[in-house]
């Protein structure tokens, strides 16, 4: 019985830790210099919202600490909406609007059978679909693609992945 609230609290640590890279791995500059992810709310979001589909493919096999970790990613986006001065009243519809397109990112990304229909989804929703960052959007989608093999490889319920090498262009 005393064993449940530990092995959720290991949960819940494990989770933070994994979220904690995650969102590192999403704020690299690498993202907002060459690669041209517009640095800003959006392109943040977007860049969470593809490191995260990332991991949970990884974490499939442990939907508890699949919902934990999409548990703590809502907990930052709350907070940041807090920093950024959004007042209760508007947080329940602000963070309603967030789900709908975080999942909605992660369906698309989870439909791509190809690294070519990534690009696509990369190109929609990172880029908004401008013309000029095409090339990105690929480079981005290769490098989505690669990170699959070695987040496999890391030991995720551990709280230890390995996200490989930064994309270059």
């Amino acid at each position: 019985m005393l064993k449940a609230p530990r092995r959720s609290e290991r949960v819940a640590d494990t989770a933070r830790q994994l979220c904690a890279e995650l969102i590192t791995r999403a704020r690299a500059p690498e993202f907002f210099g060459a690669l041209g992810v517009p640095d800003t709310m959006d392109g943040r979001f977007d860049l969470v919202a593809l490191h995260a589909w990332l991991m949970l493919e990884s974490l499939a096999a442990k939907p508890p600490l699949a919902q934990a970790l999409v548990n703590e990613i809502f907990v930052n986006f709350d907070e940041a909406l807090r920093h950024l001065g959004t007042g209760d009243a508007s947080m329940n519809r602000r963070l309603k609007t967030m789900a709908s397109a975080f999942y909605g990112r992660l369906q698309a990304y989870r439909a791509a059978s190809s690294v070519d229909e990534l690009c696509a989804a990369v190109h929609r929703n990172l880029y908004r679909g401008a013309e000029e960052r095409r090339e990105q959007a690929r480079t981005v989608a290769a490098y989505a693609w690669m990170v699959r093999s070695h987040l496999g490889s890391g030991d995720l319920a551990a709280g230890r992945l390995e996200f490989g090498p930064l994309p270059n262009m």
